[in-house]
């Protein structure tokens, strides 16, 4: 019997959150529904069925594609990759979206400290987990215990190389548990006023301008699964255009 765990956050309001990513999600319950279901139909009271409550419904209020656990289309990164026109989520072939998982831990890296190539070899060297075609990476950092500021503001992130390095191997599909796939945002724009380099900014990202690949942010539970050994799911809403979606992430251990 297959183990199934869920990578997946919750859906929901947090007041942590940056301000921008916020979710609003109204809850309308049985009670109201069955009064506005006898207004609409003209329903008198005695032809009610008996004993029945009403309907339960809710109601996604403000809920952005990059909120929550999401997975970035290349329409994301640019208008094109390669010079052709870049993949929007609903674009996004199926097949690139199921197969053998890996994770690679990078909980020791600390705050701020970029993931090279050197890391991911060294990891994969330790673990024993291959990389083949099609193989889905999952980068923990342990970042997804973080919450409010924190969670926004530290962690690791890739870098160009590492990217590049995962997909030069037949990688199509890659996420990591923190806030951002790069480094955290905020530490970028303050190395940028300092050194004056503004090639600081979204490398892993701007990877896909070049590379065609899709990465996942805010994985959880990823400290819950072996190195290897397992399939991953990852399955977004189907949004026409969009840069990204939410998705149902998770890991699939068969006996």
């Amino acid at each position: 019997m297959a183990v199934i765990i869920d990578l997946s956050k919750t859906i929901q309001y947090n007041k942590k959150d940056p301000w921008f990513m916020r979710i609003k999600v109204k809850n309308y319950p049985h009670r109201k529904s069955k009064k506005l279901i006898r207004y609409f139909l003209r329903l008198p009271k005695k032809l009610w069925p008996q004993g029945f409550e009403g309907w339960a419904d809710d109601k996604v209020i403000k809920m952005g594609v990059h909120a929550s656990t999401h997975i970035d289309a290349p329409w994301h990164y640019a208008p094109t990759v390669a010079g052709e026109k870049a993949k929007t989520i609903d674009e996004i072939p199926l097949e690139w979206l199921y197969g053998p998982g890996i994770v690679l831990d990078m909980s020791h890296k600390q705050d701020f400290d970029e993931i090279t190539v050197d890391d991911v070899k060294s990891d994969l060297e330790k673990s024993g987990a291959t990389i083949t075609s099609g193989t889905i990476v999952l980068i923990r950092t342990d970042r997804d215990q973080l919450d409010g500021e924190d969670f926004v503001n530290k962690g690791t992130g890739m870098s160009k190389e590492a990217t590049e390095w995962l997909i030069s191997k037949g990688v199509k599909v890659m996420g990591i548990d923190q806030w951002g796939f790069d480094l955290p945002l905020r530490h970028l724009v303050k190395k940028a006023r300092e050194t004056q380099n503004p090639e600081l900014f979204w490398q892993a990202h701007l990877v896909g301008t070049k590379y065609e690949y899709l990465h996942m942010e805010q994985l959880t539970n990823l400290k819950a699964l072996p190195s290897h050994g397992f399939k991953v799911a990852v399955f977004p809403l189907k949004i026409k255009g969009a840069s990204a979606a939410p998705a149902r992430v998770v890991a699939i251990l068969e006996d």
